[in-house]
């Protein structure tokens, strides 16, 4: 694990009653770097996040961020982290009683406290920043493609200027197009920002665009991580099931999960 990490979990433990959801799980992502994480539904990517944004407690392990260890902040020390982050929601989560600039205004109004005018600024900037024109930033959600309905969300992410992004599948219920369009509008993102940035995703084609770094977790524990383009040749049979989508394989489907 780095020195250097901007981002770094140990030996994270996190059990709902009997369940084991994270296992002693270790990954770092170094600043400006992109991790994407890979693995089947149940394995513990989503918990893992969710425990980074302190909406989950671990039972028991470290995470640092910049150094500082974020574990057990509560009150405006937690809020001083979680206005370090941005986050691009699996369906995109805008509020559908706010509209596009409205949505993708609403940490710099409600975080920030800036006046709206600036706010509504930032916000078409934003919007043009990921292919939206200004004829966009007065409709509502329900208004926009599901394709539009993510680019919104990717400019609320960015919004802030977050030295931290999180994606939670970010190509889900995408076309295989529009989804190629996302992929190629988070990198550009993520670049002029200089962010460093964690991906859960089951889109191999995804991964493979946007990641510096992929891992693997399985059974709530990291088995491989390196770079993207050592990935095809991991010589680990995990990975090699999941990435080729084998149904033959030592990883064995919970049905419980499917």
């Amino acid at each position: 694990m780095s020195e250097d990490a901007h981002i770094a979990l140990k030996d994270l433990h996190k059990s709902f009653g009997p369940k084991r959801v994270l296992n002693g799980l270790n990954v770092s992502v170094d600043k400006g770097h992109s991790l994407v994480v890979i693995g089947g539904s149940g394995t513990g990517k989503s918990v893992m996040l969710k425990c980074i944004l302190g909406l989950l407690q671990p039972d028991a392990g470290s995470i640092k961020i910049g150094g500082q260890e974020v574990v057990g902040l509560t009150g405006p020390a937690r809020d001083a982290v979680l206005s370090r982050f941005g986050m691009l929601f699996q369906g995109a989560a805008l509020f559908d009683s706010l509209n596009v600039w409205q949505n993708v205004a609403f940490a710099l109004i409600q975080g920030k406290k800036m006046a709206k005018a600036e706010a509504y600024n930032i916000a078409r900037s934003k919007l043009e920043q990921v292919g939206l024109g200004p004829e966009v930033a007065n409709l509502f959600p329900s208004e926009l493609s599901g394709g539009m309905q993510k680019r919104v969300g990717l400019a609320r992410a960015i919004a802030a200027e977050p030295e931290i992004i999180f994606f939670d599948e970010p190509t889900t219920g995408l076309d295989p197009i529009m989804a190629d369009i996302i992929n190629d509008l988070i990198v550009s993102c993520v670049r002029q920002l200089g962010a460093t940035t964690i991906t859960i995703t089951h889109d191999m084609s995804s991964a493979r665009k946007i990641a510096d770094d992929i891992a693997m977790i399985y059974q709530g524990e990291i088995i491989w991580q390196g770079t993207a383009e050592e990935i095809e040749d991991s010589g680990n049979a995990h990975v090699n099931q999941f990435i080729n989508g084998l149904a033959d394989g030592p990883i064995q489907m919970d049905q419980s999960t499917a």
